[in-house]
């Protein structure tokens, strides 16, 4: 819930003051080793399931997904000798307080990081290898790929999923029945999506075929680039460094954008919309389908009748934008089997099911993905089994190129969808600059 690219965070800058202080506080995992053990792990029970000898840790998050890191350590606290002190820090002011926690040493022994940020702490020496912890885990190839994926920095393994966001198509079934489309049938493609929101569109009274964040880098990145991965195409290079968004595939993502706005087939305000109000507009039951964060599932209308389904691509295909929180054990912690005693529980069957998926949240393991309250409802589980499908892009500059007002990726947006999309091409150079800078 609430990753840069999600529902709350979209229009945040990345804070360059508190990356120049990651940059200088370079601290080693050797600086993990004390009196609790190595951020490596430890003797085989440590490194299995940590340590609980009532040893009281610190841990922060931020307060994007304050809810589900409550929960958790509240569900910890209850059954573990260890106890946990949570400091939930405003989210715009989070990456400068760890950023100055870091340069004076002083980091909690756990610290939660919107995902796609994991990359600037890792490369900074920020969190403690936890390799060899993370694969001695009997369900670690459960475990939501996109997330260690990027908290994977060379070679070796540095946080686990702590919450998870992801982009999810949500269409109104009553309009899709007035509209004679069948609701139990949402866009497997592309082109039915744009068919099946015209349609819906053209039933008039103030109802509209979709809607989305036109002046959002974060709503796009979130809600197009799952339309990309869906092809098989990528968006960035491995590295972070290039970007690959002028392709083929991209270009029909903007072309279908561009032909909505062009048609009216989208609710007012698409333009001028910076992220703030997106998520509300389609629980008014106005707007026939569009992508949104799964998190506002929990949030809508009890009497709205709707379905969910993974965003396509334009010949089929599905993926999603995994967000949301990844958490490590800091490079600085005394405590590191402790520390470790409590992630390896949060991973649990017992905390994913009964804390995680009690609360209507994404399970952070795709083993889990139907469980005893996700089978409640379809639509959890259709939004579960998406995990093993999601991507979490990689790049240390990922904030300042993507999620900026001022950033190059928000200038392609516009042009590739209010504009006559002829300056793609440019607008990717000056994506990749950013990203290279």
């Amino acid at each position: 819930m609430g990753s840069t690219a999600g529902p709350r965070g979209h229009t945040r800058r990345l804070v360059t003051t508190a990356i120049a202080l990651l940059a200088t506080a370079s601290l080693v995992t050797a600086c993990g080793s004390g009196d609790g053990g190595s951020g490596g792990g430890g003797d085989k029970a440590a490194t299995a399931g940590g340590v609980d000898d009532g040893t009281k840790l610190t841990m922060w998050t931020r307060a994007a997904t304050r809810p589900q890191s409550e929960a958790l350590v509240e569900a910890y606290n209850a059954s573990h000798r260890n106890k946990i002190e949570l400091t939930v820090v405003p989210t715009d002011d989070y990456q400068a307080k760890v950023g100055a926690a870091a340069g004076s040493r002083d980091l909690p022994d756990l610290f939660a990081s919107d995902v796609v940020f994991v990359p600037n702490y890792t490369s900074s020496g920020l969190f403690a290898d936890i390799t060899e912890r993370v694969d001695a885990l009997p369900f670690a190839e459960h475990l939501a790929p996109s997330h260690i994926k990027a908290g994977t920095y060379e070679d070796k393994k540095y946080v686990v999923p702590h919450t998870l966001d992801l982009s999810v198509l949500f269409y109104n079934k009553e309009l899709y029945r007035k509209a004679k489309l069948d609701p139990g049938k949402p866009p497997a493609t592309l082109g039915e999506w744009d068919r099946q929101a015209r349609a819906v569109d053209k039933l008039g009274g103030g109802v509209d075929g979709t809607f989305f964040g036109g002046n959002c880098g974060g709503c796009g990145v979130f809600t197009w680039w799952p339309s990309i991965w869906a092809a098989g195409d990528e968006v960035l290079n491995q590295e972070g460094t290039e970007a690959d968004l002028a392709s083929g595939t991209a270009k029909k993502v903007y072309d279908t954008y561009r032909g909505w706005v062009r048609d009216g087939i989208v609710a007012p305000g698409a333009r001028e919309e910076t992220g703030t109000t997106w998520t509300g507009v389609f629980p008014k039951g106005k707007v026939g389908v569009m992508p949104m964060p799964s998190t506002t599932l929990g949030l809508m209308p009890k009497d709205l009748d709707l379905g969910v389904a993974g965003i396509p691509g334009p010949d089929g295909g599905r993926s999603t934008f995994v967000g949301g929180d990844a958490v490590g054990i800091s490079a600085t912690s005394g405590s590191a089997d402790q520390a470790w005693n409590f992630l390896a529980w949060s991973l649990g069957e017992k905390a994913q099911v009964d804390v995680v998926a009690a609360h209507k949240d994404v399970v952070a393991r795709t083993d889990l993905a139907s469980n005893k309250h996700s089978k409640a409802d379809p639509r959890l589980v259709t939004i579960n089994e998406l995990v093993a499908h999601g991507r979490t892009p990689y790049a240390l500059k990922f904030g300042q190129t993507f999620n900026d007002p001022n950033g190059p990726w928000l200038t392609l947006m516009r042009d590739a969808v209010f504009g006559d999309g002829s300056s793609v091409a440019k607008d990717n150079e000056a994506v990749t600059a950013s990203l290279a800078d």
